[in-house]
């Protein structure tokens, strides 16, 4: 049972690095500009405020990981990440040393996590238990999601996009799958 636990970890971990790592690569093939453009009608969309979020998600839980308790509100909010790539590629790094070297990673512990929005609701006692596991789970998922946020937002501006970037591994694995058996 141990060892599937030491796996299950180092699973979520390298998922989670793929997706900083995509991340970095699209940073690449864009400039600042588009980086912080909004489509027509889309005003408060821009890659680099999508992407500023998601790297935010990921200090907080890093933060929160060493006290037991996350607070995903708690985040800075930097506007430098999300107006320059140079900047959202160093924490990218930063992010993806973390989690290649953070050993409280590879231990499925209990941690707490905030409510969202605990203080504008005024709950007694704001945090949930979650575990490590459960939370990579959470950000990989969250990352995915920002990531089609990302992919409409920079198609909307006439970027080019991999097709797959922002989809869902299940829904990519779907697809494949339908369109095995459909040339079969």
């Amino acid at each position: 049972m141990h060892a599937s636990v030491a796996q299950r970890q180092e699973y979520l971990i390298t998922v989670n690095i793929a997706w900083l790592c995509q991340a970095e690569a699209l940073l690449t093939r864009i400039d600042d500009d588009v980086y912080t453009a909004s489509p027509s009608g889309l005003a408060s969309h821009k890659a680099g405020a999508h992407l500023r979020h998601i790297l935010e998600f990921y200090e907080c839980f890093l933060a929160g990981l060493a006290r037991g308790r996350i607070d995903y509100d708690a985040r800075k909010r930097d506007l430098s990440v999300e107006t320059s790539r140079q900047t959202a590629q160093a924490r990218i790094r930063v992010l993806i040393h973390r989690l290649e070297t953070e050993s409280a990673l590879r231990i499925d512990s209990l941690v707490s996590v905030r409510i969202e929005d605990s203080a504008g609701s005024r709950v007694p006692e704001p945090f949930l238990v979650s575990s490590v596991g459960r939370e990579l789970q959470v950000l990989s998922s969250h990352t995915i999601h920002h990531f089609a946020l990302m992919a409409m937002t920079l198609r909307a501006l006439g970027v080019s996009i991999d097709p797959d970037f922002g989809m869902a591994p299940s829904t990519l694995r779907y697809r494949a799958s339908q369109a095995a058996a459909e040339a079969a």
